[in-house]
């Protein structure tokens, strides 16, 4: 499959997870990742997270060719990488539209709508009532 010229301009994606939310954009480099200003192997601290992260382009083999810089907030660490792939991935989109089947069929493309139920009145969480006292 032929690429087409790297260009000059960086790309943008947007992704959410939870209630996380990255703005990610791509620039062609060496395959620096940083996210909010820090190296994203000191930000995750999770080797399962780093993968996570980098699974777009591992999965088009582009490790090496942009850079990424991701500005992130809220959720926590886990719900951050997700939203950071998902943002990589719609960035890729946005540099090549023929890159479209190969994230989707990897499943790169959908957004995980997992999201904590909310507390319910009467109960103690979302489902758990309170415990049952005889007597």
């Amino acid at each position: 499959m032929a690429r087409p010229k790297k260009s000059t301009t960086s790309n943008y994606g947007t992704g959410r997870r939870k209630s996380a939310i990255a703005r990610v954009w791509l620039t062609p480099g060496e395959g620096n990742i940083s996210i909010n200003d820090r190296d994203f192997k000191e930000y995750l601290g999770r080797p399962v997270l780093e993968i996570l992260v980098r699974s777009p382009l591992t999965h088009l083999a582009m490790n090496d060719t942009f850079d990424v810089k991701a500005r992130t907030k809220g959720g926590g660490i886990t719900g951050q990488a997700g939203a950071i792939k998902l943002g990589i991935s719609r960035a890729l989109l946005e540099y090549d539209e023929g890159l479209r089947k190969e994230l989707r069929s990897g499943g790169f493309l959908t957004r995980d709508p997992r999201v904590k139920e909310s507390k319910k009145y009467g109960r103690k969480k979302a489902r758990r009532g309170f415990q049952f006292v005889k007597r």
